[in-house]
């Protein structure tokens, strides 16, 4: 059976089926119907002719009544690593435009460092499906190593994406860079332990307010705050301690207590550099200076 004469509206079902068994492991008729608001008979229609097309990608689980990605994958749709990452993060790409030309001229710039999609598509399964890791990471402080991670959540620094897992080597959560994990492999015999899921996480369940302003020693601070909508003098930020470092250091804020970067990047300021007390990602944030350094 081919694709070609499949019209593209139900290749677009198809493609969200794929989706969903490659990188969260199992697809359900519901999902289908929820997505693309068919009814039910529709869309057991298109889990059988996705099943008629790649029977290898799709089984069927008789306990849960649902699909569960076959043993034998092999996609039938290209998907790129910044398109399972746009769809992951924001169900976005499930389908593929007819042109690939933008419908006004926009530039963006590519990013540098692109996920392997099958490790990518292992660590999304073990988040979605609460399962345990076993993964070869490679680290710049300390080489390569064999770990058992925990993965619950994806991050997005701007830079590159990691992943917020549960470590059992150092037995603390941290992030990983999702290019840095090699051979990922799921541990069926283990589950996650109690003290091993998110909200245990203290880091990932803090959440922090940061007061961000124009910054001081910056000329034109009334184009600051047309720039990032400033309509009362600051820009006020709620986040997640665990991102908090990535967020300030993407937007190049000055966190110095006294506003001593200087630069055309720096436009904007946070008021308060003790709202980091404790986060651990301040270290990334740009000028921030810890207790122990301000003492000094």
């Amino acid at each position: 059976m081919s694709l070609a004469p499949i019209p593209q509206s139900q290749q677009d079902r198809l493609r969200h089926i794929e989706l969903r068994l490659r990188f969260l492991g199992e697809v359900r008729r519901p999902d289908v119907m929820l997505r693309f608001g068919i009814q039910s008979a529709a869309a057991s229609r298109d889990l059988a002719v996705y099943r008629d097309l790649a029977p290898q990608n799709i089984e069927f689980d008789s306990r849960s009544k649902g699909y569960l990605l076959g043993s034998a994958f092999s996609p039938l749709f290209p998907t790129s690593a910044d398109q399972a990452l746009a769809w992951l993060a924001e169900q976005l790409g499930d389908a593929i435009a007819p042109s690939s030309e933008s419908l006004l001229p926009c530039l963006m710039p590519s990013r540098l460092s692109h996920p392997d999609l099958e490790v990518l598509a292992c660590i999304t399964r073990a988040i979605h499906l609460k399962q345990v890791l076993d993964i070869r990471y490679h680290s710049i402080s300390s080489g390569a190593s064999q770990r058992q991670i925990v993965p619950f959540a994806l991050l997005d620094t701007g830079l590159r994406w990691h992943v917020r897992a549960f470590d059992r080597k150092s037995n603390e959560f941290r992030d990983f860079v999702l290019t840095r994990i090699q051979a990922p492999n799921v541990q069926a015999e283990s589950s996650p332990q109690r003290h091993e899921t998110p909200e245990h996480d203290a880091q990932w369940a803090r959440i922090v307010e940061l007061d961000l302003v124009p910054h001081p020693d910056q000329p034109r601070p009334e184009i600051t705050r047309m720039d990032y909508g400033l309509h009362d003098g600051s820009l006020r930020l709620k986040l997640r301690a665990a991102i908090a470092g990535y967020v300030l250091r993407k937007w190049s804020v000055d966190c110095s207590p006294d506003h001593r970067l200087r630069g055309p990047e720096y436009r904007l300021w946070l008021k308060d550099h003790l709202s980091l007390y404790g986060v651990e990602t301040a270290v990334l944030a740009p000028g921030y200076l810890s207790n122990k350094e301000l003492a000094a």
